[in-house]
This record gives C-alpha cells, sequence and structure tokens, in this order.
C-alpha cells in the first residue's frame, strides 16, 4: 500500500487533533476549504491547525482555519479566542482591512474581555503599519493617531498603552514633515503666503515635533521674503527663547542681522503672541 493510500486511511478516523489535520492536508481528495470539510473536527482541533499554520508562515491558512470556528462554534470559548488570534493573523499577512474588521468584531462582542486591549491595538496597527512615506496622502496617519489614542485613553493600564504612545509620536511626528514638505516646496518656488500656511500649522498643531526649529525658521525666511519684519523678528524670538543652540536659529539670526534687525517680538502677530505666551510659561 503507498505512503499516501495509507494517509488518506487516517483520514477516515485513525488520528485527532492538529496531526490528523496535518495529514489530511497532504490527501488529495481532501480539501479543507471545501464546503462542509471541517465540520467533523472539534474547535480545539481546528484551532490547533490554525496554530500550525501560523508556524510554518501560512498566515493565510491560518485566518481561515481560525475562521472556521466562529462560524462551526459560535458564541464558544474557543470561538472567542480564535476571533483575537485571526485578526493577528490577518495582520501578520499584510491583509488589514480583515485584521481590521476582524479586531473591531472582537471588540464590539467582547469589550470588557482581557484580550480588548489587544483587538484595539491590532486595530491601531492596521493603520499604522499602512503609514506610507512622507509624499503620499495622509489620511491613514490620521485614522492611526485616531485609533491609537483609543488604545491609550481606554487601556492606559494595559501593555499596548506605552508601545501605542511612542507609535502615536511618530505618527504625529509623519504629520509635521508632511506639512513640511509641503511649505519647502512652496518656498522653493517663492510662494511665500502658502509656505507660510504649511510653516504656521507646523508651530501651532505640531509644536512637540522635531520639526518646529526647522518651521519657525523657515517662518524667518518667508516673512522676510515678504518684507513683514515685524513677523520675520518675532518668529526669531520664538525660535531663540526655545532652541538657542540650534543651526536653525544661528541661520535665523544672520538673516535678520543681515536685514539690519534683531530677534525679538514685534507687533500683535500670531508670533508675538505665542512669546508672550511661552514667556508665561504656556507655549512647549
Amino acid at each position: 500500500m503507498s505512503g499516501r493510500s495509507s494517509i488518506c486511511r487516517i483520514r477516515n478516523g485513525l488520528a485527532t487533533g492538529v496531526i490528523a489535520l496535518g495529514l489530511l492536508a497532504g490527501c488529495n481528495s481532501f480539501d479543507s476549504r471545501a464546503s462542509g470539510a471541517l465540520d467533523s473536527f472539534s474547535a480545539q482541533q481546528i484551532f490547533e491547525r490554525g496554530e500550525f499554520e501560523l508556524e510554518r508562515s501560512q498566515a493565510d491558512d491560518a485566518a481561515f482555519y481560525f475562521g472556521e470556528i466562529e462560524r462551526l462554534y459560535p458564541y464558544s470559548e474557543w470561538a472567542k479566542r480564535a476571533l483575537i488570534m485571526q485578526a493577528f493573523s490577518y495582520h501578520r499577512d499584510q491583509d488589514y482591512p480583515n485584521s481590521r474588521a476582524a479586531a473591531q468584531h472582537y471588540i464590539d462582542f467582547y469589550p470588557v474581555d482581557d484580550d480588548a486591549a489587544y483587538a484595539q491595538y491590532l486595530l491601531a496597527l492596521s493603520y499604522y503599519d499602512q503609514i506610507d512615506e512622507i509624499g503620499r496622502d495622509q489620511g491613514l496617519t490620521f485614522q492611526a493617531l485616531q485609533a491609537l489614542r483609543v488604545v491609550i485613553e481606554r487601556y492606559p493600564d494595559s501593555e499596548y498603552a506605552r508601545s501605542s504612545v511612542l507609535k502615536f509620536d511618530l505618527a504625529f511626528d509623519h504629520l509635521a514633515a508632511k506639512e513640511m514638505e509641503i511649505g519647502r516646496y512652496y518656498l522653493k518656488r517663492d510662494n511665500f503666503a502658502a509656505a507660510v500656511n504649511r510653516f504656521r500649522i507646523v508651530v501651532e498643531d505640531f509644536q512637540t515635533t522635531s520639526h518646529t526649529p526647522e518651521a519657525l525658521h523657515r517662518l524667518v525666511e518667508s516673512y522676510l521674503s515678504l518684507g513683514l519684519l515685524d513677523e520675520a523678528r518675532s518668529a526669531g524670538a520664538v525660535l531663540g527663547y526655545n532652541y538657542r543652540s540650534t543651526e536653525w536659529y544661528a541661520d535665523s539670526f544672520a538673516l535678520l542681522t543681515g536685514s539690519g534687525v534683531e530677534p525679538q517680538p514685534m507687533g500683535d502677530n500670531w508670533l508675538a503672541a505665542i512669546y508672550r505666551q511661552m514667556v508665561r510659561g504656556e507655549w512647549l
């Protein structure tokens, strides 16, 4: 009797659990995705097969098996465990929409379960891990920030909160980088008013990111080019108050003094107001 025939005989009842499922995969007549193919197996057996597929880096197959548990054994403890594993498997397979859907399904059905925090974290990762290079649309970055904030605020004591904070900061910095890129684009083309609008967004909305010193310097450049000396001097003052030791302040100081003025807050413009707030300890 051939080895393959022996395996087919095992399918008829000589083996159980993950071993049986692993052997069945090698039998030509068995298709685990065919209708009813897994109906005779227990939830535990199917779950173990899903774990087996994960171990051999077949995340798509693993997600299928975990999904079958919910279909065959709905509302069981195995179904609950399988759902979070399905979300994980889809994420490992980089099938982010399905990972997000499974994670949301888990949150909807088991909002107070111990794994709810991890489900929310996976949901956030399904956006975060798609954040692309700075030059592309940043809609996913906004969605990642929103989902990460939920982890931080809803599950502050979970093991995923700290990682979410770090990823939130990186995503936030990513958005600021996008604004800087657009601002530099306008600045190089002498569209100074449009450049100012972008750099102002960084200063006002992303002031805690690493891009703020450069944004203030670019504002000095832009305002000087527009002939708005009060605004340029105020931008230089804010830069000097917070980032005096940086190259950006050195460059701005040289630009301002080269134009015959000093970096100091002047007038009632928005940067002078920020400077006054800083003196009172209300900014940065």
